[in-house]
């Protein structure tokens, strides 16, 4: 007869055998179509020979890259936008979703057991089915009970009884098992651990760009204090001027034009504090918007005017090979492709004939106390085969359907990464380039301040009008507010180049490591996307 542990053992290697033959594609990670050597090749350096250079490397990016602005404050806010963020919170319910329908498929793997029990009244219709029996009251060969076969002394069922209303009860269960020979279940549980990766991925995009985007507005809001400070300072020169116009109007030395224009360069000034005080209020609200905070909240703590983030002398930056598995996006829409990849193979599936397992058992009887009673056992078990034979086209239209949205996920795919050089590219150029424009502009500015200084010394001793002292003072002004946005578009583009190279969630929500494949002890395992197509 043989050892019984082995032939269960061998049919159980039989039926993995058989099930684990998967139709449809298997899954390929896209190879990269192109990818600089270096992202400094044909690049021209910066050609300022100032000493607040700041030069990208190649050394490995830091997934903390905003402590490299050394600013306390903003790394306070980064390190709390994860927890607060309410578009973070969101992606982080769509995730478990995401989770709950990747079990959802994986339970369609496993067998489907049901318990149930009921009590039913019944009467059966003395017209209805029975009747072509000839059971019908008063019929048939013996008074009582009903003819050709149905009643009689041998166990027939008398017509009284026949059609008399009577009592059910039941319990028991019923089982059902789809054997997934062709493996269109194992691609549904593929396509839904895909979905679960875009998910994964989404919620990293979301944090990258909400730790982006908290870091833009800090600067931006460190811009705008200093501006206000760039515009108050301003105030108090054109203060001094119309004092000292007046003076010389009282004394003849000047006219009073004079007087007249520097109130008007004064009251000029003035009005750009307004728009900026906004802004301000703007920019701190849009950063406790980020944290999950009503307006205003964040005032008493980012109220305080502070120095504008400066840029790090050197800003790593990484190699291009590295691009395509830090970014979320890029990894997202290679997730995509993959749970496209795997619909294609459920279309397949669904040609191919489906083998189940059924089977019941239950107690009945038509009184509750025969209910538990050995005779009151019935079941029912066997395989059943369902083949598909004519749907309309629905079948072959929806494989078509699946190629083509594979297709478009390629697409997107090879755009998405496309989109990311340019990313980087264009970052790293705005960035560069912005150090020359600081550089002229801090030139500009030290020339302007020259200027006013000599007009106001040549007016004060009746050398030039009044007209070369107010053209100076808005020369300085525009040129103190240009270099001040020129640092703060600095700082803005070094946070844009963090964000186009993809880095910023590596410690909050790191790789987790793929689960040990166990193909020997659960046969219900789903096997992963490289498998064999019969």
């Amino acid at each position: 007869m043989g050892n019984p542990n082995l032939r269960r053992g061998a049919l159980l290697a039989a039926l993995y055998a058989v099930t684990a033959c998967t139709v449809g594609p298997d899954f390929q990670r896209p190879a990269s179509f192109w990818s600089p050597a270096s992202w400094f090749a044909a690049r021209h350096p910066v050609v300022s020979a100032s000493n607040q250079r700041s030069q990208p490397s190649a050394e490995p990016l830091d997934p903390n890259w905003w402590s490299l602005f050394h600013d306390r404050e903003l790394t306070s806010l980064e390190d709390r936008v994860a927890a607060s963020n309410l578009d973070i919170r969101i992606a982080s319910i769509r995730l478990a979703e995401s989770r709950a329908s990747l079990g959802v498929a994986r339970a369609a793997a496993f067998p489907q057991i049901n318990a149930n029990s009921s009590y039913t009244r019944q009467l059966q219709s003395k017209k209805g089915v029975l009747s072509i029996f000839g059971g019908s009251p008063g019929g048939g060969s013996s008074p009582g009970t009903a003819s050709n076969g149905l009643g009689g002394t041998s166990g027939g069922v008398p017509n009284t009884s026949l059609f008399n209303p009577f009592d059910l009860f039941q319990a028991g269960f019923d089982a059902s098992w789809e054997l997934d020979f062709w493996g269109r279940v194992r691609r549904q549980v593929e396509s839904a651990r895909a979905a679960l990766d875009v998910g994964t991925e989404a919620r990293r995009d979301t944090l990258l760009s909400a730790l982006a985007e908290l870091a833009r507005d800090y600067v931006q809001l460190r811009g705008v204090q200093r501006s206000l400070q760039i515009t108050n300072e301003n105030v108090a020169i054109a203060r001094q001027s119309v004092r000292i116009t007046r003076e010389r109007a009282a004394g003849g030395l000047a006219t009073e034009l004079d007087a007249v224009n520097a109130q008007a360069q004064l009251e000029t000034t003035r009005s750009q504090i307004p728009d900026m005080l906004a802004q301000r209020q703007t920019l701190i609200n849009a950063i406790a918007l980020l944290l999950g905070e009503p307006p205003s909240a964040m005032d008493a703590e980012l109220g305080t005017d502070a120095p504008i983030p400066p840029v790090p002398p050197v800003v790593p930056v990484g190699l291009p090979g590295e691009l395509a598995r830090r970014r979320p996006d890029i990894r997202q829409a290679e997730a995509s492709l993959h749970a496209a990849t795997a619909d294609i193979g459920v279309a397949v599936g669904d040609f191919y004939p489906r083998f189940t397992l059924s089977g019941s058992a239950a107690l009945q009887a038509t009184q509750f106390k025969n209910l538990f009673g050995f005779s009151a056992g019935t079941y029912s078990f066997g395989p059943s085969v369902t083949l598909p034979i004519f749907e309309g086209g629905r079948l072959t239209r929806t494989l078509e359907l699946r190629k083509t949205q594979q297709q478009e996920a390629a697409i997107t795919y090879q755009r998405t990464v496309l989109g990311a050089l340019h990313d980087v590219n264009n970052a790293l150029t705005n960035y560069t380039s912005e150090q020359d424009k600081r550089a002229a502009l801090q030139a500009a500015l030290a020339q302007n301040r020259r200027a006013l200084g000599l007009a106001r010394a040549q007016y004060t001793q009746g050398l030039t009008d009044f007209l070369t002292v107010l053209d100076a003072q808005r020369t300085q002004l525009a040129a103190e507010q240009q270099l001040n946005n020129s640092v703060v578009t600095q700082s803005t583009d070094l946070v844009q180049l963090y964000k186009a190279l993809g880095g910023g969630w590596e410690q909050i929500y790191p790789e987790r490591p793929a689960p040990p494949a166990n193909l020997i002890s659960d046969l219900t395992a789903i096997p992963g996307p490289a498998q064999t197509t019969p």
